[in-house]
């Protein structure tokens, strides 16, 4: 069943809707359901989240008879973002994962941060799922802030991705919705994966099986799942080494994200087209994981290369290659 969240009028004859899909069990009769809330999209330049939808979809519809709780499907916080491909809200020049926990007095956009949130209350369990921008691509990765870890780290090893990395808690991470959310005791994870504006179905079908797996844990899904891969967990804000560019040029990529590094391995190099020359070869400061990788080739001086966490080859066995061939089960 489709519904509508909030709904605002705009000028011109427009309307701002944002809907989610709700897929509830047939035997649940009178006990209290299990609820877990799938929340994309914030971000306009973030796709990868509209593929895990349709795919929790497919696979739910395939077998309703073993769904036994509540899911609730949230594509699009941020429609017209994904219409014009603007990572904020158009016109407005905005951020919406700084605006939360918004305000129902508020302006418009604190008004649907708020309904927002008010919709997801209740969850036993929310995902927030996010894409990196155009510039990056990430492995499969939740990001934790350290106050919730010990609420959300059991979740997190049960979600099939290949990296946690708990971070230092940030002033700016209060106005996002996890954190509203964690904080109104909704455990919620933070999932990156991926590039902007494009969609990987290798994570995404990976993420969705780690859903399920979540489901089956919260007693939403009795059907068969998935075995799910251990992640690489760093606590450690020195472990993160990041490597930025020493010059301006073009970046030629020549490692993916995924490859484990030995200390001054080759990555890539930066190149100068206008007169031909190699400008930098760009190599590991440190042996360890690679687990972000530049994308967009264009380069300022200090733009962001890479990120290596600082590991032994055998704390990140079965997670390098920076893709996996996973046998589904559904």
């Amino acid at each position: 069943m489709v519904e509508t969240v909030v709904s605002v009028e705009l000028p011109v004859d427009e309307t701002l809707q944002i809907q989610k899909k709700r897929l509830t069990g047939s035997d649940i009769g009178n006990r209290e359901p299990k609820r877990i809330s799938i929340v994309t999209g914030i971000h306009g330049d973030e796709l990868e989240g509209q593929y895990v939808c349709y795919e929790v979809q497919r696979r739910i519809q395939k077998h309703p008879e073993y769904l036994t709780g509540i899911v609730d499907l949230y594509p699009a916080l941020n429609p017209f973002g994904i219409d014009s491909v603007t990572r904020g809200i158009p016109a407005f020049d905005l951020d919406m994962n700084r605006i939360f926990p918004g305000s129902k007095d508020g302006d418009m956009n604190e008004y649907v941060a708020s309904e927002i949130i008010r919709d997801l209350e209740g969850s036993d369990l929310c995902m927030d799922i996010h894409a990196s921008n155009i510039y990056l691509t990430e492995v499969p990765q939740i990001r934790i802030n350290e106050i919730t870890e010990d609420v959300l780290i059991p979740y997190a090893k049960l979600s099939n991705v290949d990296f946690v990395w708990v971070h230092g808690a940030s002033t700016v991470l209060e106005s996002t919705l996890a954190f509203s959310l964690n904080s109104r005791k909704v455990p919620t994870l933070v999932v990156e994966m991926g590039v902007g504006m494009r969609i990987t179905q290798e994570y995404g079908k990976q993420l969705v099986d780690g859903i399920f797996r979540l489901m089956k844990e919260l007693g939403i899904w009795s059907g068969p799942v998935a075995n799910v891969r251990k992640p690489v967990i760093s606590r450690n804000p020195d472990e993160v080494i990041f490597l930025n560019a020493p010059e301006s040029g073009i970046f030629i990529k020549d490692k993916n994200h995924g490859s484990y590094l030995k200390r001054e391995e080759h990555i890539g190099y930066i190149v100068d087209p206008l007169n031909g020359t190699m400008l930098c070869d760009v190599t590991a400061p440190e042996s360890g994981w690679l687990f972000t990788i530049r994308e967009y080739p264009v380069l300022d001086e200090g733009s962001l290369i890479a990120r290596i966490l600082k590991v032994d080859k055998s704390e990140c066995e079965g997670h390098e290659g920076g893709s996996h061939e996973t046998e589904y089960l559904i």
